[in-house]
């Protein structure tokens, strides 16, 4: 069965950089069966991170069809994927639209990470935009089964990795060839 996610908007107060307070409203991202179960599942996600007050403002079905977390990556981004197949009765190629959010530092490694998640695909597809997402964070539902207790501290250990700051100069991938001369026997006459 495939995962319905729901986007929550929490309406908290939050410090800023400078240390003052102000209210914030924040959009997350919860796996959930229901409105109601997503309304319970938010609230006690919150209450580990936020010590005041909050308020749910809104809850809504989210368009995604699959989340892929990353390894030292710190924001999320929305991959628009277009599928496309061939409609054997009208000939016609047909394109499906859907939709990755995928962990990355900038839109070039979220290209490179909605390429890694679609790597297996069997059809052809292309990827028409991306662009970055407000969520702020991710809370995938596992269940308290040996195998789920694996896979949600493999997604939160992948979700809450650090991008690395590494001051390494970029490689120069450029090649040329060496220069080749070639002479004509049949010019020297």
């Amino acid at each position: 069965m495939s995962a319905t996610w729901y986007e929550c908007k929490v309406k908290f107060r939050k410090a800023d950089e400078t240390g003052i307070q102000k209210v914030t409203t924040e959009p997350y991202l919860v796996d959930a069966l229901s409105y109601t179960e997503a309304e319970s599942r938010i609230t006690q996600e919150m209450m580990s991170y936020v010590s005041e007050e909050f308020k749910i403002t809104n809850i809504k079905v989210a368009n995604y069809a699959e989340i892929h977390p990353f390894e030292n990556a710190d924001r999320w981004f929305r991959s628009k994927v277009a599928l496309t197949a061939y409609d054997e009765e009208s000939g016609k190629e047909r394109k499906t639209n859907m939709y990755l959010l995928v962990q990355a530092n900038d839109v070039k490694e979220a290209f490179d990470n909605t390429m890694t998640a679609m790597k297996n695909t069997m059809g052809d597809y292309t990827i028409p935009a991306i662009s970055e997402s407000p969520i702020m964070d991710v809370f995938p539902y596992f269940s308290g089964e040996e195998d789920g207790v694996e896979q949600i501290e493999k997604f939160n250990t992948l979700k809450a990795s650090k991008p690395k700051k590494e001051d390494i100069e970029p490689e120069d991938y450029m090649e040329f060839e060496p220069e080749i001369t070639v002479s004509n026997p049949s010019s020297k006459k």
